[in-house]
């Protein structure tokens, strides 16, 4: 009987890392594809086939025999059969435990230099969820912790930093937020935007609320929408962290936890938000805290600016009307488990749950 190797989500993340020679195939049906997917993974239809262990399913497929094939399916099950089938055909061939589930916890990072600053951009490559690490004189502020602490822990004592501060641009609905847990695991501050729903102690952000950091200045800007506490963090006049207020290609959704009425004030808070983010210098850069594609290991940073967006979305050239008509005609579908992902992140507790069972699946939170 043939023994069915796998590999994990960290070796396969530290391949793509360095840059190993790797096939990864991907088998699920082509509707969970669309939706998330690992870089430079190739499609198979044969999912069904599979399922009755049909050792033709990858028949036409042309792979080279030495490079090493890592076959992916949603939970890790149905990959097990494809990858031996593909070692019977004398692959060196891999099943990803845990499959896409797994998937979503994997990172890569990418860095942007300024004068007085510099920022790591750490993204969750399957699931979309980029967070921040901003550094000055060795002192750091994290936004929008997703990763466990662990990961930031690891590049704090790498890069020799301070933590200073820990935020959040809002309270989000796509993933547990890692925030309460790091800034207690490190005795610095937790700050969040207010007015909110959270059960815990915090420190609270309003407008003009102003963080020193080594070298620099931090103000948060009051950016309501998306959701009502939303706010962006303007770093040294620079860069904004814009939360899921602004995307690179598009703008937050109004729509969760609303009905019509709430979602139409709140597509009219939106689009004033924007104006004022609209109206800071076209060459400020904008980081938002998510991205609609799979981040590719390639160490660049997603990231935009002013006058870019200004030019090139469109939607944002419309009047208030217009767009509030454009953005509630293109809701997206709702995220899946988001209103106990939103529960538990107001409890700021989820020792009693894993993280991967919610928190599967692409993240929702765009309109473009």
């Amino acid at each position: 009987m043939t023994h069915i190797k796998t590999i994990d989500t960290k070796t396969l993340r530290d391949w793509l890392e360095i840059g190993k020679e790797v096939s990864i195939i991907d088998i699920r049906p082509i509707q969970e594809r669309v939706e998330w997917h690992i870089p430079q993974s190739i499609h198979v239809n044969a999912y069904e086939k599979l399922k009755t262990k049909d050792k033709y399913a990858f028949q036409g497929l042309h792979l080279e025999k030495h490079i090493p094939v890592v076959v992916i399916c949603a939970g890790g099950k149905a990959s097990l059969i494809g990858a031996e089938i593909l070692q019977d055909q004398g692959f060196d061939a891999y099943s990803l435990e845990s499959g896409m589930k797994g998937w979503s916890l994997s990172w890569n990072t990418a860095k942007i230099t300024f004068p007085n600053f510099e920022i790591i951009q750490l993204r969750r490559t399957g699931k979309g969820c980029l967070s921040y690490i901003v550094v000055s004189n060795n002192e750091a502020i994290i936004v929008d912790a997703s990763l466990p602490i662990e990961v930031y822990e690891q590049i704090l004592k790498q890069e020799n930093l301070t933590l200073k501060y820990v935020a959040e641009t809002h309270i989000h609905a796509d993933h547990i937020s890692r925030s309460k847990q790091l800034a207690e695991n490190n005795n610095v501050s937790l700050f969040l935007p207010h007015p909110n729903n959270v059960t815990f102690d915090y420190e609270p952000i309003n407008n003009n609320t102003f963080f020193e950091l080594g070298n620099i200045q931090i103000v948060s800007l009051k950016s309501p929408g998306h959701t009502l506490e939303s706010t962006t963090f303007f770093i040294d006049e620079k860069a904004l962290l814009t939360g899921d207020t602004l995307f690179i290609n598009g703008v937050g959704r109004p729509d969760l936890k609303a009905n019509n009425d709430e979602a139409i004030e709140k597509t009219k808070n939106l689009y004033q938000s924007l104006q004022t983010l609209l109206a800071l210098d076209e060459n400020s850069v904008v980081l938002p805290s998510h991205t609609s594609q799979p981040v590719e290991f390639d160490n660049q940073p997603i990231q935009t600016t002013i006058g870019f967006i200004k030019n090139n979305v469109a939607m944002l050239q419309l009047n208030e009307k217009d767009f509030t008509d454009t953005i509630l005609n293109r809701i997206p579908p709702t995220p899946t488990n988001y209103l106990e992902i939103v529960a538990l992140n107001l409890k700021g507790d989820f020792s009693t749950i894993n993280p991967i069972d919610l928190e599967a699946g692409a993240n929702r939170c765009a309109i473009s």
